[in-house]
């Protein structure tokens, strides 16, 4: 009886914690909103620029400037290098960089190409941010910087 009911609680956990590892609880920030990336779209022969904002829930956002060659986004308040997808009508490559403020993160598009559409997924820690939980596992990664002393910091930390 013992066993059995032993075997029933380990059995109960096991499916419980594949249950927990199977939420998609990665879109959702501390408070369990979804997370915005504020986008700045820069084009690459013009100083043209225009805004777009973009929930973190898979759902792509479409531009409406299927005509302007861009080569830089800014995205100053969340990981888009590694959490965007960007629909292009050509194969880019896709990189980042630190623009010349020493602050804001850049997503490098190169090809420079029209940006038909973005989607954004998943969960990065703001700037003072905590890297880690309570049992020192990592929360997720910085949104524009980088984890240290176990707090998300600024690229430009000791930059005047």
């Amino acid at each position: 009886m013992v066993l059995t009911t032993l075997s029933a609680l380990v059995l109960s956990l096991g499916l419980l914690a594949g249950n927990v590892l199977a939420t998609p609880a990665q879109e959702m920030d501390a408070w369990g909103d979804v997370q915005t990336a504020h986008l700045k779209f820069r084009a690459a022969s013009s100083p043209d620029t225009y805004d777009l904002t973009v929930q973190a829930d898979g759902n792509a956002v479409n531009t409406g400037r299927e005509k302007l060659d861009i080569g830089l986004v800014d995205a100053p308040d969340y990981f888009a290098v590694s959490l965007c997808k960007f629909k292009t009508p050509g194969k880019v490559e896709i990189s980042s960089k630190v623009a010349s403020d020493r602050y804001t993160q850049q997503v490098v598009i190169d090809p420079p190409q029209p940006i038909i559409s973005v989607k954004c997924q998943g969960m990065c820690v703001q700037t003072y941010g905590a890297c880690y939980d309570t049992r020192g596992q990592p929360v997720g990664p910085c949104c524009n910087g980088f984890c240290m002393a176990t707090r998300c910091r600024p690229w430009n930390i000791g930059h005047g």
